[in-house]
């Protein structure tokens, strides 16, 4: 019997799980459960089989840091922090880089937008005072995350193209700044979701790792997470890429359970923000759609509330057996 069987079958035989290579966000369980605090979602996760996690601090005290560190270093879990970018004030942001020094994170995961583009801005003015506001806020984040000598991951969150992203990324040129590649988010930016990870993977300093499934909709398109393998993305393919170009970046699952979202990029607002885009990036993400649209998409509304949580309990799972 091979090494990796005969333990995972040890194991299972001790009554814990086998190790996924999967960790998991606390987004995977954004819409139901919405863990808050760190270190009962560090103990989740070991009891479920995951390889780490990524989370907000929920406490930044010396004490509640060094348990934290403690029981992960015992469970030989990896921790990633999520916290927000330092918009008008620095304190939480210094408080929380340091912090997650002090747990041992492998790195600081971050967005520029916690919104949709196209739901948020309606005019390009409102836009282009977000990219503004942005490359000052990272700007500011950048001599923080180098000074704790701790990597901040940008994840692409449905806010800039990936042809954005990247040069933002350069932009703030930083050995300590780097993506949070999230493989389907992109999609309702109207991107290639490989050309998205072959792009964004020599910056990929952590992942959302997630599979999509789409479908018509009057305005556009519907677009859903679905478990792992369900989906239209090839899986192997764009894990394979991210771990080549970063062999020691962790692979973090984001499986959100939800109704699917609709991409309106069939109105006027849909465009407000990229009047001068070219519109084979619409012609390309509407004849993906045709081609791999699903008969129908997963929905939670009209369940109650324990079906709910047993849905996206049982969707995370699924995905790191899949893993």
């Amino acid at each position: 019997m091979r090494r990796r069987t005969f333990l995972a079958a040890a194991t299972a035989a001790a009554g814990a799980p086998a190790r996924s290579r999967l960790g998991i966000a606390t987004t995977c369980y954004l819409s139901f459960w919405r863990p808050r605090d760190t270190l009962q979602f560090l103990e989740h996760a070991h009891s479920i089989g995951a390889a780490g996690i990524q989370a907000s601090l929920a406490s930044l005290e010396p004490d509640y840091l060094k348990r934290l560190r403690a029981r992960a270093e015992q469970l030989g879990l990896y921790i990633e922090v999520m916290a927000a970018l330092p918009r008008a004030e620095m304190e939480r942001f210094v408080r929380t880089v340091g912090a997650a020094r002090e747990v041992g994170a492998l790195c600081v995961r971050s967005a520029c937008l916690s919104g949709r583009r196209y739901e948020t801005f309606s005019t390009l003015e409102e836009w282009r005072k977000f990219v503004a506001d942005s490359h000052a806020a990272v700007a500011r984040a950048v001599p923080v995350v180098e000074k704790e000598r701790i990597p901040l991951a940008l994840e692409n969150h449905k806010d800039w193209t990936v042809d954005e992203m990247v040069e933002l990324l350069k932009k703030h040129g930083s050995d300590y700044l780097g993506a949070c590649v999230d493989t389907g988010n992109n999609v309702a930016m109207l991107d290639d979701p490989m050309d998205v990870v072959e792009r964004l993977a020599p910056f990929a300093l952590s992942t959302h790792i997630k599979d999509m499934a789409v479908a018509d909709a009057p305005e556009g398109f519907l677009l859903s997470e679905v478990v792992l393998g369900e989906g239209m993305l090839d899986l192997r393919r764009i894990m394979d890429i991210i771990a080549r170009a970063r062999p020691k970046t962790r692979m973090t699952l984001e499986m959100i359970t939800r109704d699917p979202l609709l991409v309106p990029c069939l109105t006027d607002k849909y465009w407000a923000t990229w009047p001068g885009r070219s519109p084979l990036a619409l012609a390309r993400a509407l004849r993906m759609v045709r081609v791999k649209k699903f008969a129908s998409l997963p929905r939670l509304s009209g369940l109650d509330r324990a079906a709910q949580l047993k849905i996206e309990a049982d969707n995370v799972k699924k995905c790191l057996a899949f893993a």
